[in-house]
């Protein structure tokens, strides 16, 4: 079911569709999610949303790259983003704002349809597959099992910084909580891992953390409360990543199905010739690193 926004006084302006990319594997799009697509005038769309999925939009819409990267990195503000979403769509256009995982979870999605109902602008939300789900499902963790636990939270790793007190209640997950699961939290693993412990969690936990979850350039490593953050030092994971604690993870030996398949990991040469055109794209930044570096194995620009 999707959530939606329309009436007589906005049918004269554009509108917004506000899709969930999955979370890195092109084909884990919804189907109304890639017709919408097909449709899009303009496409706004987020760093951990697959470059994949742009040979789907209309040759003649206008590509707008309004990534995020760590806090350090953004092609716009939120606030710009906002305002170009309000621009397009009241100029009449079709909008495709797509981002990564699914919009309204930490994907501030609820923000921008705030700012688009402020404005009197028709919007449909479309879900996607969220990271959580993917990332534990593609490292073989079931984030519930009837043997383990019966509870899981989303919780993120990246609180706003200009909060005085924090949101998360860490007297209450720590124990309270079969399976956690952190999104944008590598930075601040020390400090969760830490928390967790303070507030009652077994430091023999198992924990895993897994980067860019269901493409071939996933990773993921393993360890406990007590160890995660070394680990994961060790092996030099970077952003995207998301961190599962519980005992569930226990299951990975046995589910592992992903990283246990013949050619994961592996790179094919397949020789032909293409022809590229490169056709300029009125906004258009391309997709950030490591994407920019492996495009050209990846997709083909549509000509």
């Amino acid at each position: 079911m999707t959530a939606h926004s329309d009436n007589t006084t906005t049918r004269s302006k554009g509108k917004v569709y506000l899709i969930g990319a999955g979370p890195g594997d092109p084909t884990l799009i919804t189907v109304k999610g890639l017709e919408l697509l097909k449709r899009a005038e303009v496409l706004v769309y987020d760093y951990l949303a697959t470059p994949k999925l742009l040979k789907y939009v209309p040759k003649e819409a206008e590509l707008i790259y309004a990534g995020k990267k760590g806090g350090v990195c953004h092609a716009h503000t939120q606030e710009e983003i906002n305002q170009i979403l309000v621009d397009h769509a009241t100029a009449g256009k079709i909008v495709v704002r797509l981002k990564g995982g699914d919009p309204f979870i930490f994907g501030r999605g609820g923000e921008e349809i705030e700012e688009l109902a402020k404005h009197g602008i028709a919007f449909e939300v479309v879900p996607g597959v969220t990271s959580a789900t993917a990332a534990a499902t593609y490292a073989g963790v079931p984030i519930t099992h009837r043997d383990y636990t019966a509870s899981v939270a989303f919780i993120t790793g990246h609180e706003d910084p200009t909060k005085e007190v924090s949101n998360i209640a860490w007297d209450k997950i720590s124990t309270g909580i079969g399976t956690l699961v952190f999104y944008m939290g590598i930075k601040n693993l020390p400090c969760i891992t830490e928390n967790l412990i303070k507030h009652g969690r077994s430091p023999e936990t198992p924990v895993v953390v897994v980067r860019w979850a269901s493409t071939p350039i996933q990773q993921s490593v393993v360890g406990t409360l007590a160890t995660i953050a070394e680990v994961v030092k060790k092996e030099k994971i970077k952003p995207p990543a998301l961190i599962v604690v519980g005992e569930v993870v226990k299951l990975r030996d046995t589910i592992n199905w992903f990283e246990k398949r013949p050619l994961f990991g592996k790179r094919i040469l397949v020789t032909r010739t293409v022809c590229w055109r490169i056709r300029a794209r009125t906004a258009w930044r391309g997709p950030p690193s490591p994407w920019r570096r492996r495009i050209a194995g990846m997709i083909s620009m549509r000509s």
